[in-house]
């Protein structure tokens, strides 16, 4: 089992920055394909960005359109989503994911472990 804390949310203005992080307990982090997702009132949870194990094999959402970057860091048991350019549309709870399949996964059904998610609010 593996428990996962993320930060790194909060209020930025249209166009900025934010990068979120993804915290794993367990020595097995590295066994688990890492996701991120994300919610806003009312809707769906929608996929944002998967990293297989290695993180050689990434993939993005639609709406990304080269503007986030997911990536991990297997020697700290931490998952990273680096948020460029961004826009009101994009605000929402972010929640990071781990699954147990052998690659990048971006079904949330996928997804054996949840966080508890981070708000990222996005003013124009």
């Amino acid at each position: 089992q593996v428990q996962l804390v993320e930060a790194g949310g909060g209020s930025v203005q249209a166009g900025g920055s934010l990068r979120l992080s993804c915290a794993a307990s367990g020595r097995t982090f590295s066994s688990y394909a890492m996701g991120w997702f994300r919610q806003a009132p009312g809707k769906e949870r929608e996929f944002v960005a998967a990293i297989n194990q290695s993180g050689g094999v990434t993939y993005y959402g639609d709406f990304v359109k080269g503007r986030f970057t997911i990536s991990r860091d297997n020697a700290k048991n931490t998952v990273y989503l680096l948020m460029n350019s961004l826009r009101p549309e994009d605000t929402a709870v972010y929640y990071c994911a781990a699954s147990l399949r052998a690659s990048a996964m971006s079904s949330r059904y996928e997804y054996n472990y949840w966080g508890q998610g981070t708000q990222v609010t996005v003013s124009s």
